[in-house]
Protein backbone atom coordinates (compact mmCIF):
# COMPACT_ATOMS: atom_id res chain seq x y z
CA UNK A 1 0.00 0.00 0.00
CA UNK A 2 1.63 3.22 -1.14
CA UNK A 3 -1.05 5.29 -2.89
CA UNK A 4 -2.55 7.75 -0.39
CA UNK A 5 -5.59 10.06 -0.60
CA UNK A 6 -5.64 13.14 1.64
CA UNK A 7 -9.25 14.29 2.02
CA UNK A 8 -10.65 17.78 2.45
CA UNK A 9 -12.95 17.92 5.47
CA UNK A 10 -16.60 18.61 4.61
CA UNK A 11 -17.74 19.82 8.04
CA UNK A 12 -17.63 23.64 7.88
CA UNK A 13 -16.46 23.71 11.51
CA UNK A 14 -13.37 21.64 10.77
CA UNK A 15 -10.27 23.73 10.03
CA UNK A 16 -7.52 21.09 10.14
CA UNK A 17 -5.89 18.95 7.46
CA UNK A 18 -4.54 15.40 7.96
CA UNK A 19 -1.14 15.90 6.31
CA UNK A 20 0.92 19.04 5.76
CA UNK A 21 3.19 19.52 2.71
CA UNK A 22 6.47 19.01 4.62
CA UNK A 23 5.38 15.54 5.75
CA UNK A 24 4.11 14.64 2.28
CA UNK A 25 7.55 15.48 0.89
CA UNK A 26 9.16 13.26 3.53
CA UNK A 27 6.82 10.33 2.87
CA UNK A 28 7.12 10.69 -0.90
CA UNK A 29 10.84 10.12 -0.48
CA UNK A 30 10.01 6.80 1.21
CA UNK A 31 7.93 5.60 -1.75
CA UNK A 32 4.40 6.81 -0.94
CA UNK A 33 2.45 8.78 -3.57
CA UNK A 34 -0.26 11.30 -2.76
CA UNK A 35 -3.45 12.73 -4.13
CA UNK A 36 -4.74 15.76 -2.24
CA UNK A 37 -8.21 17.25 -2.68
CA UNK A 38 -7.83 20.85 -3.78
CA UNK A 39 -8.31 23.32 -0.91
CA UNK A 40 -7.72 20.68 1.80
CA UNK A 41 -5.13 22.75 3.66
CA UNK A 42 -6.25 26.32 2.96
CA UNK A 43 -7.99 26.86 6.30
CA UNK A 44 -4.90 25.57 8.11
CA UNK A 45 -2.56 27.93 6.27
CA UNK A 46 -1.24 25.51 3.62
CA UNK A 47 -1.87 26.38 -0.04
CA UNK A 48 -2.50 24.07 -2.98
CA UNK A 49 0.81 25.26 -4.42
CA UNK A 50 2.56 24.06 -1.25
CA UNK A 51 1.17 20.57 -1.81
CA UNK A 52 2.15 20.51 -5.48
CA UNK A 53 5.70 21.59 -4.62
CA UNK A 54 5.83 18.75 -2.06
CA UNK A 55 5.07 16.25 -4.83
CA UNK A 56 1.33 15.67 -4.39
CA UNK A 57 -1.19 15.51 -7.24
CA UNK A 58 -4.14 17.84 -6.73
CA UNK A 59 -7.63 16.55 -7.50
CA UNK A 60 -10.94 18.39 -7.65
CA UNK A 61 -13.12 15.84 -5.87
CA UNK A 62 -12.48 13.14 -3.30
CA UNK A 63 -13.93 10.48 -5.58
CA UNK A 64 -11.05 11.04 -8.03
CA UNK A 65 -8.77 9.54 -5.40
CA UNK A 66 -10.76 6.40 -4.70
CA UNK A 67 -8.13 4.34 -6.53
CA UNK A 68 -5.88 5.02 -3.53
CA UNK A 69 -4.99 2.20 -1.15
CA UNK A 70 -4.88 4.41 1.94
CA UNK A 71 -7.37 7.18 2.81
CA UNK A 72 -6.52 9.82 5.40
CA UNK A 73 -9.12 12.14 6.88
CA UNK A 74 -9.76 13.68 10.27
CA UNK A 75 -13.42 13.19 11.10
CA UNK A 76 -15.56 10.13 10.39
CA UNK A 77 -16.76 9.86 6.76
CA UNK A 78 -20.29 10.66 5.68
CA UNK A 79 -20.11 7.68 3.30
CA UNK A 80 -17.70 4.88 2.41
CA UNK A 81 -19.35 4.08 -0.91
CA UNK A 82 -16.95 3.91 -3.84
CA UNK A 83 -13.86 2.89 -1.87
CA UNK A 84 -12.24 -0.29 -3.16
CA UNK A 85 -12.19 -3.47 -1.08
CA UNK A 86 -9.16 -3.63 1.18
CA UNK A 87 -8.69 0.13 1.32
CA UNK A 88 -7.13 1.23 4.63
CA UNK A 89 -9.18 4.15 5.98
CA UNK A 90 -7.64 6.13 8.86
CA UNK A 91 -9.56 8.78 10.83
CA UNK A 92 -11.40 9.52 14.06
CA UNK A 93 -14.34 7.10 14.05
CA UNK A 94 -16.04 7.50 17.46
CA UNK A 95 -16.46 3.70 17.52
CA UNK A 96 -18.35 3.49 20.81
CA UNK A 97 -21.19 5.55 19.30
CA UNK A 98 -20.92 4.63 15.62
CA UNK A 99 -21.81 0.94 15.45
CA UNK A 100 -23.69 1.42 12.16
CA UNK A 101 -20.64 3.04 10.56
CA UNK A 102 -18.44 0.12 11.63
CA UNK A 103 -20.90 -2.27 10.00
CA UNK A 104 -20.72 -0.25 6.77
CA UNK A 105 -16.92 -0.51 6.80
CA UNK A 106 -17.19 -4.25 7.31
CA UNK A 107 -19.83 -4.70 4.60
CA UNK A 108 -17.62 -2.84 2.12
CA UNK A 109 -14.65 -5.04 3.17
CA UNK A 110 -12.64 -1.98 4.14
CA UNK A 111 -9.90 -1.82 6.77
CA UNK A 112 -10.86 0.87 9.28
CA UNK A 113 -8.33 2.37 11.68
CA UNK A 114 -9.76 4.47 14.52
CA UNK A 115 -7.32 7.16 15.69
CA UNK A 116 -8.92 7.20 19.15
CA UNK A 117 -8.04 3.54 19.65
CA UNK A 118 -4.29 3.84 19.08
CA UNK A 119 -2.82 2.44 22.32
CA UNK A 120 -1.38 4.98 24.75
CA UNK A 121 2.01 3.29 25.00
CA UNK A 122 5.54 4.65 24.83
CA UNK A 123 6.03 3.15 21.37
CA UNK A 124 2.81 4.71 20.04
CA UNK A 125 3.33 8.10 21.67
CA UNK A 126 4.21 9.82 18.38
CA UNK A 127 0.92 8.57 16.89
CA UNK A 128 -1.26 9.68 19.83
CA UNK A 129 -3.70 12.18 18.31
CA UNK A 130 -5.59 12.46 21.58
CA UNK A 131 -2.57 13.89 23.36
CA UNK A 132 -1.39 16.14 20.54
CA UNK A 133 -4.79 17.75 19.99
CA UNK A 134 -6.01 18.02 23.59
CA UNK A 135 -2.78 19.71 24.58
CA UNK A 136 -3.63 22.55 22.19
CA UNK A 137 -7.25 22.51 23.37
CA UNK A 138 -6.13 23.06 26.98
CA UNK A 139 -4.13 26.10 25.89
CA UNK A 140 -7.04 27.57 23.91
CA UNK A 141 -9.48 26.95 26.79
CA UNK A 142 -7.52 29.31 29.02
CA UNK A 143 -7.23 31.98 26.32
CA UNK A 144 -10.95 31.83 25.59
CA UNK A 145 -11.83 32.08 29.27
CA UNK A 146 -9.36 34.93 29.83
CA UNK A 147 -10.84 36.89 26.92
CA UNK A 148 -14.33 36.49 28.40
CA UNK A 149 -13.40 37.18 32.04
CA UNK A 150 -14.22 40.70 33.34
CA UNK A 151 -10.82 40.99 35.08
CA UNK A 152 -7.14 40.50 34.27
CA UNK A 153 -5.28 37.31 35.14
CA UNK A 154 -1.98 38.58 36.63
CA UNK A 155 -1.44 40.58 39.79
CA UNK A 156 -0.77 44.23 39.00
CA UNK A 157 0.59 46.92 41.31
CA UNK A 158 -0.47 50.33 40.06
CA UNK A 159 -0.63 53.90 41.47
CA UNK A 160 -4.39 53.35 41.74
CA UNK A 161 -4.02 50.23 43.83
CA UNK A 162 -3.15 46.55 43.64
CA UNK A 163 -5.09 44.11 41.46
CA UNK A 164 -5.14 40.60 42.85
CA UNK A 165 -4.43 37.72 40.44
CA UNK A 166 -7.36 35.78 39.01
CA UNK A 167 -7.96 32.33 40.44
CA UNK A 168 -8.13 29.45 37.99
CA UNK A 169 -9.36 25.97 38.94
CA UNK A 170 -8.54 23.08 36.58
CA UNK A 171 -10.48 19.86 37.16
CA UNK A 172 -8.86 16.87 35.47
CA UNK A 173 -5.09 16.84 35.06
CA UNK A 174 -4.57 14.91 31.86
CA UNK A 175 -2.82 16.37 28.82
CA UNK A 176 -5.40 19.15 28.39
CA UNK A 177 -5.42 19.95 32.09
CA UNK A 178 -1.65 20.18 32.35
CA UNK A 179 -1.48 22.55 29.39
CA UNK A 180 -4.30 24.64 30.88
CA UNK A 181 -2.39 24.89 34.17
CA UNK A 182 0.84 25.87 32.43
CA UNK A 183 -0.92 28.50 30.28
CA UNK A 184 -2.81 30.04 33.21
CA UNK A 185 0.42 30.23 35.23
CA UNK A 186 2.25 31.90 32.34
CA UNK A 187 -0.53 34.49 32.22
CA UNK A 188 -0.05 35.21 35.91
CA UNK A 189 -3.07 33.52 37.46
CA UNK A 190 -3.18 31.67 40.76
CA UNK A 191 -3.99 28.08 39.85
CA UNK A 192 -5.62 25.23 41.77
CA UNK A 193 -6.01 21.77 40.22
CA UNK A 194 -7.67 18.49 41.10
CA UNK A 195 -7.57 14.99 39.65
CA UNK A 196 -8.84 11.66 40.94
CA UNK A 197 -5.37 10.20 40.33
CA UNK A 198 -3.07 11.18 43.22
CA UNK A 199 -0.09 10.27 41.03
CA UNK A 200 -0.40 13.58 39.13
CA UNK A 201 0.10 15.76 42.23
CA UNK A 202 3.83 16.07 41.58
CA UNK A 203 3.20 17.22 38.00
CA UNK A 204 0.73 19.86 39.21
CA UNK A 205 3.15 21.22 41.78
CA UNK A 206 6.02 21.24 39.27
CA UNK A 207 3.99 23.73 37.22
CA UNK A 208 3.57 26.02 40.22
CA UNK A 209 -0.07 25.16 40.91
CA UNK A 210 -1.75 23.99 44.11
CA UNK A 211 -3.07 20.43 44.12
CA UNK A 212 -6.47 20.19 45.81
CA UNK A 213 -6.67 17.04 47.92
CA UNK A 214 -10.03 15.29 48.24
CA UNK A 215 -10.11 11.84 49.82
CA UNK A 216 -12.10 9.64 47.45
CA UNK A 217 -10.78 6.31 48.68
CA UNK A 218 -9.14 3.85 46.27
CA UNK A 219 -8.43 5.43 42.88
CA UNK A 220 -6.15 4.94 39.88
CA UNK A 221 -6.01 4.96 36.10
CA UNK A 222 -6.69 2.59 33.21
CA UNK A 223 -4.05 0.92 31.03
CA UNK A 224 -4.74 3.67 28.48
CA UNK A 225 -3.82 6.34 31.05
CA UNK A 226 -7.37 7.61 31.63
CA UNK A 227 -8.91 8.09 35.06
CA UNK A 228 -11.00 5.16 36.24
CA UNK A 229 -14.75 5.74 36.45
CA UNK A 230 -15.92 6.91 39.88
CA UNK A 231 -18.67 5.33 41.93
CA UNK A 232 -21.73 7.51 42.70
CA UNK A 233 -20.43 7.93 46.27
CA UNK A 234 -17.01 9.06 45.06
CA UNK A 235 -18.56 11.54 42.61
CA UNK A 236 -20.57 13.08 45.45
CA UNK A 237 -17.44 13.42 47.61
CA UNK A 238 -15.65 15.05 44.69
CA UNK A 239 -18.50 17.52 44.15
CA UNK A 240 -18.50 18.52 47.81
CA UNK A 241 -14.73 18.94 47.91
CA UNK A 242 -14.66 20.99 44.74
CA UNK A 243 -17.57 23.28 45.62
CA UNK A 244 -15.61 25.62 47.92
CA UNK A 245 -12.80 25.97 45.37
CA UNK A 246 -15.33 26.69 42.61
CA UNK A 247 -16.98 29.41 44.68
CA UNK A 248 -13.75 31.39 45.03
CA UNK A 249 -12.49 30.81 41.47
CA UNK A 250 -12.76 33.22 38.55
CA UNK A 251 -12.14 30.62 35.85
CA UNK A 252 -12.96 26.92 36.05
CA UNK A 253 -11.88 24.47 33.34
CA UNK A 254 -13.24 20.92 33.45
CA UNK A 255 -11.55 18.19 31.40
CA UNK A 256 -12.87 15.01 33.07
CA UNK A 257 -13.68 12.34 30.51
CA UNK A 258 -14.00 8.58 30.92
CA UNK A 259 -12.88 6.83 27.74
CA UNK A 260 -15.84 5.34 25.87
CA UNK A 261 -18.41 6.46 28.46
CA UNK A 262 -20.50 9.45 29.41
CA UNK A 263 -18.58 12.22 31.19
CA UNK A 264 -19.20 12.52 34.94
CA UNK A 265 -21.31 15.46 36.14
CA UNK A 266 -18.96 17.33 38.49
CA UNK A 267 -20.45 20.81 38.88
CA UNK A 268 -24.16 20.89 39.70
CA UNK A 269 -26.56 23.81 39.44
CA UNK A 270 -26.50 24.52 43.17
CA UNK A 271 -22.73 25.08 43.05
CA UNK A 272 -23.03 27.35 40.00
CA UNK A 273 -25.66 29.37 41.89
CA UNK A 274 -23.06 30.13 44.58
CA UNK A 275 -20.34 31.26 42.16
CA UNK A 276 -19.38 34.89 41.66
CA UNK A 277 -21.03 36.83 38.79
CA UNK A 278 -18.66 36.88 35.81
CA UNK A 279 -17.06 33.53 36.65
CA UNK A 280 -16.17 31.71 33.44
CA UNK A 281 -16.54 27.91 33.22
CA UNK A 282 -15.18 26.00 30.22
CA UNK A 283 -16.64 22.48 29.92
CA UNK A 284 -14.18 20.48 27.80
CA UNK A 285 -16.27 17.32 28.19
CA UNK A 286 -19.45 18.92 26.87
CA UNK A 287 -19.69 16.63 23.80
CA UNK A 288 -19.70 13.48 25.95
CA UNK A 289 -22.45 14.55 28.33
CA UNK A 290 -20.75 17.45 30.08
CA UNK A 291 -19.08 17.91 33.47
CA UNK A 292 -21.13 21.04 34.13
CA UNK A 293 -24.89 21.23 34.59
CA UNK A 294 -26.40 23.49 31.95
CA UNK A 295 -23.47 23.43 29.51
CA UNK A 296 -24.36 23.37 25.81
CA UNK A 297 -22.07 22.05 23.04
CA UNK A 298 -23.43 24.59 20.55
CA UNK A 299 -23.44 27.87 22.46
CA UNK A 300 -22.31 29.89 25.46
CA UNK A 301 -24.74 29.90 28.39
CA UNK A 302 -25.10 32.76 30.90
CA UNK A 303 -26.87 31.75 34.10
CA UNK A 304 -29.27 33.89 36.13
CA UNK A 305 -26.48 34.83 38.56
CA UNK A 306 -24.12 35.85 35.74
CA UNK A 307 -21.89 32.75 35.47
CA UNK A 308 -20.65 32.19 31.91
CA UNK A 309 -20.50 28.55 30.78
CA UNK A 310 -18.53 28.07 27.57
CA UNK A 311 -18.43 24.90 25.42
CA UNK A 312 -14.97 23.38 25.10
CA UNK A 313 -15.41 21.09 22.11
CA UNK A 314 -12.63 20.82 19.50
CA UNK A 315 -10.85 23.96 20.70
CA UNK A 316 -7.77 22.86 18.76
CA UNK A 317 -9.64 23.96 15.63
CA UNK A 318 -9.01 27.54 16.69
CA UNK A 319 -5.28 27.05 16.10
CA UNK A 320 -5.44 24.95 12.90
CA UNK A 321 -1.91 25.64 11.66
CA UNK A 322 -0.24 24.06 14.68
CA UNK A 323 -3.04 21.53 15.21
CA UNK A 324 -2.53 20.30 11.63
CA UNK A 325 1.25 20.15 12.08
CA UNK A 326 0.85 17.98 15.17
CA UNK A 327 -1.87 15.82 13.62
CA UNK A 328 0.23 15.41 10.47
CA UNK A 329 3.10 14.29 12.67
CA UNK A 330 0.82 11.64 14.18
CA UNK A 331 -0.27 10.35 10.74
CA UNK A 332 3.33 10.40 9.50
CA UNK A 333 4.51 8.41 12.51
CA UNK A 334 1.80 5.81 11.82
CA UNK A 335 2.69 5.46 8.13
CA UNK A 336 6.40 5.35 8.92
CA UNK A 337 6.00 2.74 11.68
CA UNK A 338 4.19 0.34 9.36
CA UNK A 339 6.34 1.12 6.32
CA UNK A 340 7.66 -1.98 4.60
CA UNK A 341 10.79 -1.24 2.58
CA UNK A 342 10.44 -4.30 0.35
CA UNK A 343 6.85 -3.44 -0.53
CA UNK A 344 7.65 0.27 -0.85
CA UNK A 345 4.60 1.18 1.20
CA UNK A 346 2.52 0.40 4.26
CA UNK A 347 1.91 -3.15 5.46
CA UNK A 348 -1.03 -3.96 7.74
CA UNK A 349 0.62 -6.04 10.43
CA UNK A 350 -1.72 -7.48 13.05
CA UNK A 351 1.29 -8.93 14.84
CA UNK A 352 1.98 -5.38 16.00
CA UNK A 353 0.16 -4.33 19.19
CA UNK A 354 -0.49 -0.85 17.80
CA UNK A 355 -2.29 -2.15 14.72
CA UNK A 356 -4.20 -4.70 16.81
CA UNK A 357 -5.34 -1.90 19.08
CA UNK A 358 -6.74 0.41 16.41
CA UNK A 359 -7.78 -1.71 13.39
CA UNK A 360 -11.51 -2.28 13.77
CA UNK A 361 -12.59 -3.98 10.52
CA UNK A 362 -10.94 -6.33 8.04
CA UNK A 363 -12.03 -8.95 5.48
CA UNK A 364 -15.70 -8.08 5.85
CA UNK A 365 -15.80 -8.36 9.64
CA UNK A 366 -15.53 -6.21 12.76
CA UNK A 367 -12.39 -7.75 14.23
CA UNK A 368 -11.66 -5.57 17.28
CA UNK A 369 -12.67 -7.47 20.46
CA UNK A 370 -14.24 -4.37 22.08
CA UNK A 371 -16.68 -3.92 19.20
CA UNK A 372 -17.05 -7.41 17.76
CA UNK A 373 -20.53 -8.78 18.31
CA UNK A 374 -20.91 -12.35 19.49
Amino acid sequence: MKKVLVCRETDPRETRVPLIPADIKKLTGMGFSFKVVRGAGVRSGFSDADYEQAGAVLIEAETEGYDSEIVLRIMKPASVEGLAEGTLHISYLDPFNEKELLHRFAERKLQAVSLEMIPRTTLAQKMDVQSSQTSLAGYVAVLNAAARLPKVLPMMVTPSGTINPARVFVIGVGVAGLQAIATAKRLGARVDAFDTRPVVEEQVRSLGANFVKIDLGEMGQTEQGYAKELTPEQIEKQREGQAKVCERSNIIITTARVFGRRAPRLIAGDVIARMQPGTVVVDMAVSTGGNVEGSDPEREVITENGVIIMPGDYLERQVPYDASKMLSGNFTAFLTHFYDKEAGGLKVNLGDEIMRGCLLTQNGEIIHPRFKEN
